[in-house]
């Protein structure tokens, strides 16, 4: 089965500048939800992009010269993921001519009540958008006595699930719009609110080409997740670990910024003695006078399964969707 790093480089691997293919992952990578689910229908993004060709030209114009996207990203201090992909596709948004307000926050009191992601024209009136980047693993019961769900996929640092974040997402922040303090700050009617949901999900060796679990899109981008032991069982030709504003596009790079396998070893040793959190590993490959990765996955620390098993069960006790 051709994985989604090879349809990616296959695509936009003449995109050399690493901002401009992140936004071409967010515009281009299918989203992480089933659009036909019940728990989301009418409440997922179209983001209705330009015919292909416009679109190719646009970004190849914008890799040769990147510097408004590169400006506009320096507005923003970037210390989350999520608001570096964001603020990605505010400068898409705002190109199109779509963008009424990013990043609005709605006050009572004193207290932030939320905020507005996005506001789009739509003729007189506007849509709400909200955008959710998301990297959760999954964590099968043990046994397999019953079957996965949502809440099954866990947060690297083991903070939340899948299922608690989408239900935040659908249930309390796309509601935002109908809160009297927000009708107070925005002068025109918002007639839907959609979310655009997109990421990478990480399973085991044996669970990956599983059947796809209620509520995940069935062609969502999937990785590996490994505990730093099972490193040393792994083929890895070259390796590259991915500082996480680098997460969302399949990583390329130069030749000489992957490292071999005994290197790798020796640097995620190192890592785990002082910081238990997980990193995020591409496995490369050279094309042509570049490294391409050719998968990817989560590295955890060895206790972590067993950590996991344990904060599912609390994370599990109050569903939310």
């Amino acid at each position: 089965m051709e994985t989604y790093q090879a349809r990616f480089h296959h695509e936009w691997q003449h995109l050399q500048d690493v901002h401009v293919r992140a936004l071409a992952w967010i515009l281009t990578s299918p989203g992480l939800l089933d659009s036909a689910c019940e728990l989301w229908r009418d409440k997922i993004v179209d983001l209705n992009l330009p015919e292909k060709s416009k679109l190719d030209a646009w970004l190849q114009q914008l890799d040769r010269q990147p510097t408004a996207l590169h400006e506009a990203l320096a507005l923003h201090k970037h210390r989350r993921l999520g608001h570096y992909a964001e603020n990605l596709l505010a400068f898409f948004l705002h190109h199109q001519g779509l963008l009424y307000a990013h990043g609005l926050q709605v006050h009572e009191r004193g207290t932030t009540v939320g905020e507005f992601d996005f506001l789009l024209h739509q003729g007189e009136d506007l849509l709400h958008w909200e955008i959710a980047s998301k990297f959760y693993l999954l964590v099968a019961e043990q046994g397999g006595a019953r079957e996965s769900d949502l809440y099954d996929y866990l947060g690297p640092n083991l903070a939340d699930t899948l299922g608690s974040k989408m239900g935040k997402t659908f249930q309390q922040q796309l509601g935002l719009a109908q809160h009297p303090e927000a009708q107070k700050l925005v002068p025109k009617q918002v007639l839907e609110a959609r979310a655009l949901v997109k990421g990478w999900l990480f399973y085991r060796a044996e669970t990956i080409a599983a059947p796809v679990i209620a509520g995940v899109a069935p062609d969502h981008c999937r990785a590996y997740w490994w505990t730093l032991d099972e490193i040393e069982q792994l083929a890895i030709p070259y390796a590259l670990l991915l500082p996480r504003l680098e997460w969302l596009a399949p990583a390329q790079c130069e030749i000489d910024a992957v490292m071999v396998k005994d290197d790798l070893t020796e640097v995620l040793k190192r890592h785990f003695l002082s910081d238990q959190s997980p990193v995020l590993l591409a496995i490369m490959s050279k094309h042509g006078n570049c490294m391409q990765e050719i998968c990817r996955g989560m590295v955890v620390p060895n206790d972590w399964p067993s950590r996991a098993q344990q904060k599912r069960a609390s994370l599990r006790a109050q569903p939310v969707i």
